[in-house]
This record gives C-alpha cells, sequence and structure tokens, in this order.
C-alpha cells in the first residue's frame, strides 16, 4: 500500500502538468483551424505566409504573391489577422481624431 501512493500521485502530476494542457491547447487548434474564414491572413507550419482564398472540404487556398496553393487545413499553424477584424480597425482609426495641443513659445510668454 506504501508503494502505490507514490505511484498515484506521479499519475496524477503528469495529468495536471502533461496530458491537461497538451488538451487544451488541442481545443483551441481545433477551434481556430476550424473558425478560418475567407480573407483571413494565416501562416502554416511549414512557415508560409498568405490569405486565405477560399475553404473546401479539409483545404484551404491560400494566395501567396499572386499564386494560389491549396494546403490541408490541419496545415494551418497561426492566424494573424480575421478579415472582419481587419475590417473593424479600419473603420475605427478613419473615425478616431488626436486631439492638437498648442504650445507656447518664449515670444508668446512676453
Amino acid at each position: 500500500m506504501a508503494m502505490l501512493i507514490p505511484l498515484l500521485l506521479m499519475i496524477v502530476l503528469f495529468y495536471f502538468l502533461l496530458i491537461r494542457p497538451q488538451q487544451k491547447r488541442q481545443k483551441e487548434v481545433n477551434a481556430m483551424q476550424s473558425g478560418l474564414s475567407k480573407g483571413d491572413k494565416i501562416i502554416t507550419i511549414g512557415g508560409l505566409h498568405g490569405t486565405v482564398v477560399a475553404i473546401e472540404d479539409g483545404n484551404v487556398v491560400l494566395d501567396c504573391a499572386g499564386s494560389e496553393l491549396t494546403f490541408d487545413r490541419n496545415a494551418v499553424r497561426t492566424v494573424l489577422a480575421k478579415s472582419d477584424a481587419v475590417e473593424e480597425e479600419v473603420v475605427e482609426a478613419e473615425v478616431e481624431e488626436v486631439p492638437t495641443t498648442e504650445v507656447e513659445t518664449k515670444e508668446d510668454v512676453k
């Protein structure tokens, strides 16, 4: 019985330090890959940067410097910019105005 307790503690420790975080990361990656949409800027596992042109069954068609390449959806590593988020940032930047302040010079003070 005394030998069984350290073994159980090691199993619990491995679960919380290795298995559980890996499962969380895998869920996030699956959600990111299933949430791809046309116009997203992405990076593939091989390091190729491109923009999503079309999404077929399990494939993603990317526009990379004028040429279209087809990749498996699982080859997408990172989404750099979502298509809707980019448009919203541009609209907010056009609406936002920077306040100006006047600086007094020595001549104005006299």
